[in-house]
């Protein structure tokens, strides 16, 4: 397990499925440089928490979309098997035609890159990696496989880069859109706890 928040997201070629439908033999991560990108993985195609978590991920594309960001999945399945899970309906047990790239990692080197491939199982972690226009991580979260993932987490961390990144202040815990910063120096850490400490 390693961390890779700071530094640079681990590149990776591989066959995907795209949004589209289509399948693509050598999808690049560093094809999609200069934008935002979401890169989660999950163990298994045709699972169980799995379809939850892809669909609460392809249920907020629009959003991810408005903010400038790519979603990119990623497992140890074949693209084929994506290919025939995304062709399946949800009450059949599939996904649907998401709209997001779902990359094969069939060779685990990309679990492996990423350092979330489970050390018995050999599939992949429930991880999720925030990436920047630079290529650089900002956030990860790893969860063991039994437990599901918040994609709203996700879209809130999006959007809290993007307000440091436009105003340079620093976000306080539990921070959402429209609420304020504060500035990272200590008469900015006062004036926000005098007025905000006992809502947090």
């Amino acid at each position: 397990m390693s961390v890779l928040v700071t530094r640079q997201a681990p590149d990776f070629e591989a066959a995907a499925v795209k949004g589209d439908g289509s399948i693509v033999e050598n999808f690049k991560l560093s094809d999609t440089n200069g934008k935002y990108r979401v890169v989660f993985f999950w163990p298994l195609d045709f699972t169980f928490v799995c379809p939850s978590e892809i669909i609460a991920h392809n249920n907020r594309m629009a959003k991810f979309k408005e903010l400038g960001v790519e979603v990119i999945g990623v497992s140890i399945d074949s693209q084929f098997t994506h290919h025939a899970w995304r062709n399946t309906s949800p009450d059949q047990g599939g996904i649907g035609e998401v709209e997001f790239t779902m990359v094969a990692d069939v060779k685990h080197e990309i679990a492996r890159a990423y350092g979330i491939e489970h050390p018995e199982d050999g599939v992949a972690l429930r991880a999720s990696f925030l990436i920047d226009k630079d290529g650089v991580v900002q956030h990860q979260i790893v969860n063991n496989l039994p437990l599901g993932r918040n994609v709203d987490e996700m879209v809130r961390l999006v959007e809290a880069l993007q307000f440091h990144e436009e105003h340079g202040e620093v976000c306080p815990a539990g921070w959402t859109k429209g609420q304020k910063g504060m500035k990272a120096d200590a008469k900015g850490v006062a004036d926000y706890l005098a007025e905000s400490s006992d809502k947090l």
